[in-house]
């Protein structure tokens, strides 16, 4: 897809919840309009690639049924009637009950939710401002990070990782517990590269038989949340047959020899026996990996929304230590390089006004929250007042009946903020148009990279829709919030932020949109030492340092978890009553809840569907296509059966998220979702669910 000739072309940055954070080349129509959308080509990383959902961005940013106007809500919750009303009213009007709440229960009773609908620094983080200036009820984000983070860290001591275009220069790369091919396109880019140019390997380990396994040379699937047997199994044959690098070992790492003694009972018979994978497939996957030095571990997040997640993620991450391939151009492990860009964010959060007394409560909580539940709002206020941004929780939070039963309380006045009539914005008091990231100024940073990148305003907003800057601005000034944040620009904050975090000034960055900031080859492998202070890699961690916000956690069994990489079992597994397990993997067309408005994105997956397993089906006395449900103590979620074999028997797949009302009683696919909190820091629990299957008729 080529850029037209004689037609404007603006340079921007994906804003959506995605490692990628791609490079986009954009053609401006006029000052409202854009055109086709493709990758730069002169990012390194985005290579000219980006996924088709953004390529079609015209679908989204122009669809009919955009929010264009501040709505009231004039009947019941939910029931859909409003009337439109000025910005002035809607703003007064949500001061008005914020401070009413805050003048009743005291402020913490006020709860501004948000999470990574934008992943704009200005756009997504803002909203601590408020929070921090106001006193208000601080949140904890749960939904994707604090689970496979922890389990990195635990390790390497550090949120960084190898040069993720190294890819392309490696002669083995796994892609273990993310399915790139729906979820973050440009890590094929690079795959693809090094099987054209060096002839390299790809496997991949997943719960099913992914479109990224589709195109790997070794598919490795295992039953949801036992990846961390698997690795162990992986690590025994690499020491029992001399794979192990033992002076790396020696150098680099605590406890190899204990370490060793550990996994000699860790056989492949043992892992099978839990995985379900056959014995010969971990013999040869051990085998392919300690033959080749040059391999590179791609760390999904998927495989660690597990209650054992972050263990499994620190198992899986052991290999690379065990082989020493960290050593090597090629080698290494990287799961996320999120923790190397040193931001100063005081400006734009309001850090210099935060409050650590303030409570905090748990994004992925929500629903126990709004139902009063003391071990979430401790000894403070029940939430009475919220405005959101960037989420939609009736959809994307876990316990959805318990969510739509806070939601549907009276005494509880929620404003949201957004592009479209979500769920969530469906349950409100105050709706209000939003803008989309052509429509205004942000910084961003690539998750799944190394560069910082910008992404200005090039087209007008339709409309009335305002910036979630421009929102928080009026309300700072109705309810009394001060902070000089909110008399900045969203530019002037870009460029306070880049100076006070010894960063090129914003002139510099326009000049050339991206700039790559990658450590250098020791510093990325960790060959001038981990990050833990003794700068050796941690075989037995310390489970209650492993957090990446310190002022959290830890929380959920974190002295049961295990001392050395192994299986943890402590996953919801499945029972007499519940003999499925269920993982909500992303669909294609999909990103979380964004994108199921587009027709597109629609017709590509056409109804909310679970996979089974023809021998499972066959038992139950199914047939493909028949409608089903699937049920256990936290609800009912009724959806079509496919037929599909690649996976193993007793396990389920449900590529979502689907909106609710796609479902037949509305009730999405997260009302099977436990709220619980894992160990070490707590995390959304999306891929850990046990459930019954039966006929819909």
């Amino acid at each position: 897809m080529n850029i037209r000739p004689n037609i404007k072309t603006g340079f921007s940055t994906c804003p959506h919840d995605c490692p990628s954070t791609c490079a986009l080349e954009v053609e401006v129509l006029d000052a409202n309009t854009i055109g086709r959308v493709r990758g730069s080509k002169t990012n390194s990383y985005t290579a000219g690639v980006i996924c088709e959902k953004v390529g079609r961005y015209a679908e989204r940013i122009h669809h009919p049924d955009r929010l264009l106007h501040p709505l009231k809500r004039t009947g019941a919750k939910g029931e859909g009637a409003w009337q439109q009303i000025g910005w002035d009213d809607a703003l007064d009007e949500v001061a008005e009950n914020f401070l009413k709440a805050e003048q009743r229960y005291g402020s913490e009773t006020v709860w501004p939710y948000y999470y990574a609908g934008t992943m704009g620094l200005v756009m997504r983080d803002g909203v601590h401002r408020l929070t921090h200036a106001k006193k208000y009820s601080r949140i904890y984000e749960t939904f994707c990070t604090s689970l496979p983070w922890p389990g990195f860290m635990a390790g390497t001591g550090k949120l960084r990782g190898a040069d993720p275009r190294e890819m392309a220069k490696s002669d083995l790369v796994v892609i273990w517990g993310t399915n790139p091919v729906h979820t973050q396109v440009n890590v094929m880019t690079h795959v693809t590269k090094g099987k054209k140019e060096r002839g390299a390997t790809l496997a991949v380990v997943d719960v099913y038989e992914t479109a990224t396994m589709k195109q790997a040379d070794m598919g490795i699937i295992v039953r949801p949340g036992t990846d961390g047997a698997l690795a162990c199994a992986v690590m025994h044959v690499l020491f029992r047959d001399g794979h192990a690098d033992l002076p790396y070992l020696e150098k680099y790492t605590d406890y190899p020899t204990e370490f060793e003694a550990h996994l000699r009972t860790r056989t492949p018979e043992w892992a099978s026996a839990i995985t379900g994978v056959p014995v010969g497939e971990i013999e040869e996957f051990a085998k392919l990996i300690g033959t080749t030095k040059r391999t590179f571990f791609r760390l999904g997040y998927g495989f660690a929304r597990q209650r054992n997640g972050a263990a499994n993620m620190h198992a899986a991450t052991s290999i690379a230590a065990v082989t020493g391939c960290w050593q090597y151009e090629g080698g290494g492990a990287f799961h996320s390089n999120s923790g190397m860009y040193g931001w100063n964010k005081s400006m734009i959060e309001g850090l210099d006004v935060k409050d650590g007394s303030v409570r905090t409560i748990d994004q992925s909580r929500i629903g126990p929250a709004l139902n009063g539940n003391r071990a979430d709002l401790g000894d403070g206020p029940p939430v009475t007042a919220m405005i959101f941004q960037n989420t939609n929780p009736v959809s994307v939070a876990p316990e959805q009946s318990l969510v739509k039963r806070g939601f549907a309380r009276e005494d509880l006045f929620t404003c949201v903020h957004e592009q479209f009539m979500t769920e969530t914005a469906r349950m409100a008091d105050i709706v209000l148009p939003a803008t989309m990231f052509l429509e205004h100024d942000d910084l961003y940073q690539g998750g799944g990279h190394q560069h910082i990148m910008l992404g200005l305003k090039l087209v007008e907003a339709p409309g009335e829709c305002r910036t979630n800057h421009e929102v928080l601005q009026g309300l700072a000034k109705r309810v009394g919030a001060a902070h000089p944040g909110f008399d900045m620009s969203p530019r002037e904050l870009i460029e306070w932020t880049l100076e006070n975090s010894n960063r090129p000034s914003l002139s510099e960055l326009e000049q050339v949109n991206w700039i790559d900031v990658q450590p250098d080859f020791e510093t990325s492998h960790y060959l001038n030492g981990f990050g833990h202070p003794d700068g050796k890699y941690r075989f037995k961690p310390d489970w209650h340092a492993a957090r990446f916000r310190p002022d959290q956690g830890p929380f959920g069994p974190v002295d049961d978890m295990p001392e050395f990489p192994d299986h943890w079992d402590v996953t919801e597994n499945a029972d007499q009553d519940h003999p499925f397990r269920l993982a909500t993997s992303p669909a294609r067309g999909f990103l979380n809840s964004s994108f199921n408005e587009t027709p597109t994105s629609l017709a590509r997956e056409k109804r909310p569907t679970v996979f089974v397993h023809p021998e499972d089906l066959a038992r139950l006395g199914l047939k493909d296509g028949e409608k089903v449900r699937l049920g256990n103590h936290r609800g009912v979620v009724t959806l079509h059966a496919k037929v599909f074999e690649g996976l193993r028997e007793g396990v389920l797949i449900a590529e979502s998220i689907w909106p609710n009302d796609a479902f037949e009683d509305g009730c999405g696919i997260n009302t099977l979702v436990g709220a619980d909190v894992p160990a070490p820091c707590g995390g959304g629990l999306f891929h850990d669910i046990k459930v019954w299957l039966r006929s819909a008729a």
